[in-house]
């Protein structure tokens, strides 16, 4: 059985979710901070920069690949 596994592309997906993640740390904090809501903005924040970086981490993997 042959796995589609790359060990390149799964670092590059990492890497994007990580960074989503403190972005949206940072930004829930600021915007939670201004609204005196910080629980739920933090939560928010997280949640949507994890989804934007996996985004942005996969089509990051996948442009390499696609050149070259």
């Amino acid at each position: 059985m042959k796995n589609n596994y790359n060990k390149k592309e799964s670092n590059e997906l990492a890497t994007g979710v990580a960074l989503g993640m403190a972005i949206g740390a940072g930004v829930g904090v600021a915007i939670g901070a201004a609204t005196n809501n910080i629980g739920l903005w933090l939560s928010i924040g997280i949640g949507c920069g994890m989804a934007i970086g996996a985004g942005i981490g996969i089509s990051m993997g996948r442009n390499k690949t696609n050149k070259g």
